[in-house]
C-alpha cells in the first residue's frame, strides 16, 4: 500500500449537528458528580459545626475528655450529627478515591483489587463507627468517678 492510500476514518463536519450516541453506562457518573457537590456542602456545615462546639464553646480543646463526649452523646442530636458526618464523609471520600482508581489504574485486575480494598475499608469503618455511636455507654460500670459525666451516678 502506498503512502496516502490507506483508508481514512470519516470525520464529521464541524458544523454538523451533534448526535448523541447511546451508552449503556447510564447516569451513574452524573449522579456521583452531583452527590459529591451536595455532600461537600453538607459536610462543610457538619464539620464546622462539630469543630465550633468542640473547640470554641466552653473551655475549648482542654475540656475534651470522656465526660465531654458522654455528655454530648447523651443528647440524640449530637449522636445523629456525628453519625451523619461519619456516613457522609465516608461515602464522599470513598466515591472520590473510586474515581481516582478508575482514572489511574490501567489494568482491570489492579482496579478490581484496589476497589475491593477500598470498599472493605469503607464497610469496616462505617460499621465500627456506627456501632460506637449507637452502643456508647456514657456511664460505664467501674469507671473512675472523675472521668464520668456529671449526670452519671457512681
Amino acid at each position: 500500500m502506498a503512502y496516502g492510500t490507506a483508508a481514512v476514518a470519516k470525520v464529521d463536519s464541524p458544523r454538523s449537528p451533534y448526535v448523541r450516541r447511546k451508552t449503556t453506562r447510564g447516569n451513574y457518573e452524573l449522579y456521583s458528580w452531583i452527590f459529591m457537590r451536595a455532600s461537600g456542602v453538607v459536610l462543610v456545615v457538619l464539620i464546622f459545626g462539630h469543630l465550633f462546639v468542640n473547640l470554641m464553646v466552653g473551655e475549648g480543646v482542654h475540656a475534651i475528655d470522656f465526660a465531654f463526649v458522654a455528655g454530648k452523646w447523651a443528647n440524640p442530636l449530637w449522636g445523629v450529627w456525628d453519625l451523619l458526618m461519619l456516613w457522609l464523609a465516608m461515602i464522599h471520600g470513598t466515591n472520590g478515591v473510586r474515581t481516582i482508581i478508575n482514572d489511574y489504574a490501567q489494568r482491570d485486575l489492579t482496579r478490581g483489587v484496589l476497589k475491593s480494598l477500598l470498599y472493605t475499608a469503607f464497610v469496616v469503618v462505617v460499621v465500627v463507627g456506627t456501632l460506637v455511636i449507637f452502643t456508647f455507654d456514657p456511664c460505664p460500670p467501674n469507671a473512675p468517678e472523675e472521668l464520668l459525666a456529671s449526670f452519671c451516678t457512681a
